[in-house]
């Protein structure tokens, strides 16, 4: 129980003194009176026999009440250890500038998706559509469920005709403010497990497992469309790598002629370019090179090989309309090339593991280990027989067997 009362506070604030003087209220809990009859509270301890004070402000703005809970805080944080007025510091700092919604997913962003995902621009794009206008100056640690399910129903549910309902998207960008909520707690960023119990089932839809492979006459008509003049520059380019290599639309999207060496006949993805941080080793086939060198001769000193460089979001949403272009029954998406790759690759006897080199894939169980191939000359007769089968099927397709995997 404190010794003092406010009337012995009020006796002496604002009184002329001969000397400061000193208030004590028990526990470590003070007022120091000063000759002009200010009043101040103040914590003081001993740390290694030596003398501390911190101060907790001036009376009455500070009241009798509050003065004994902030020192009993300070006596709490002193009995745990920490020295209350360095502890004090960093809980009003963490008060006054509190990390918000926003640095948490910037801190993520920066500090490792920028180096670890290739999409990373993608995911800043998400957070600043989906979260940032909504939440992103909110303190972190003061957000509760509502405010983040909010923002994914919003996601999922689509907001009239402004936005489609995008159930898939709400799983993604939940899947990524978990991972980058995590971050920040294991770098005693920030702290928030306000995601922790929530899954893509409670907030959206988990992604259908993809299984679309182009027929036939979808591939003859694709890489027919890839070879005329009706798409654009950076499409008809975009298209015949992609239909080629079976390369991943951000590999061929974010590649610079630094990457494609002629000399020795290869094209080589950088980590920072590819979903798997390992660089991919591709040789570029011969019927391609005469076309490519051609192409950076005309590339009006841009770096790119597409000329510019767009977004995925830009490219995603134009080549996600192809299908239709073509007149094509069944939707499908850049991404399905590869697996249509990958299919008609299987089809004329290509070895699985040469196919996953050439997908970027990573080799699993032992082969991960101990085999470092690269399967250089493998690689290369499959893409030059690939690209044959692909011209066969353009000039002549009734001479083509019919590939075995359909949809």
């Amino acid at each position: 129980m404190g010794k003092l009362f406010d009337k012995h506070l009020k006796a002496v604030l604002n009184k002329n003194h001969p000397k400061q003087f000193t208030l004590t209220d028990g526990n470590g809990l003070g007022a120091r009176v000063s000759s002009t009859g200010k009043v101040r509270w103040q914590y003081r301890y001993k740390i290694e026999g030596k003398s501390h004070r911190v101060d907790l402000g001036d009376y009455p703005e500070i009241s009798l009440l509050k003065a004994r809970e902030q020192g009993m805080q300070c006596r709490t944080w002193f009995e745990e250890g920490f020295d209350p007025k360095v502890k004090r510091s960093l809980e009003r700092n963490k008060t006054l500038k509190p990390v918000t919604v926003k640095d948490a997913l910037e801190y993520w962003l920066v500090e490792f998706a920028e180096e670890n995902r290739a999409n990373a621009s993608k995911h800043r794009a998400q957070f600043a559509k989906h979260l940032y206008q909504y939440i992103g100056e909110l303190p972190l640690d003061q957000t509760e469920m509502r405010h983040w399910l909010e923002c994914f129903d919003r996601i999922k549910k689509g907001i009239k005709e402004k936005q489609k309902a995008a159930p898939v998207a709400a799983g993604y960008v939940l899947q990524n403010a978990k991972q980058a909520l995590r971050f920040c707690r294991i770098r005693h960023y920030a702290t928030s497990r306000v995601l922790d119990d929530l899954t893509i089932t409670d907030v959206g839809s988990k992604q259908n497992k993809k299984d679309r492979v182009l027929n036939q006459q979808e591939l003859i008509d694709i890489w027919c469309h890839a070879n005329s003049k009706k798409p654009s520059l950076y499409f008809q380019r975009l298209l015949k790598l992609l239909i080629v290599f079976g390369a991943r639309t951000q590999e061929v999207r974010l590649s610079t002629w630094d990457e494609w060496d002629f000399n020795e006949g290869v094209w080589t993805v950088p980590n920072f370019n590819s979903k798997t941080q390992q660089k991919i080793i591709r040789p570029i086939p011969k019927q391609l090179i005469s076309w490519l060198i051609e192409l950076k001769g005309n590339s009006k000193d841009s770096d790119f090989i597409l000329e510019e460089f767009r977004s995925p979001e830009s490219v995603s949403g134009s080549g996600g309309k192809v299908w239709n272009r073509l007149d094509h029954k069944e939707p499908w998406k850049l991404h399905d090339l590869r697996r249509t790759l990958a299919t008609g690759m299987n089809d004329l006897g290509v070895a699985p593991h040469v196919v996953e080199q050439l997908l970027g894939h990573s080799l699993g169980g032992v082969m991960a280990i101990y085999n470092r191939s690269q399967y250089l000359s493998e690689k290369k007769a499959a893409l030059e027989m690939w690209f044959d089968h692909l011209e066969l099927l353009r000039n002549k397709p009734e001479n083509v067997h019919v590939l075995s995997r359909v949809v």
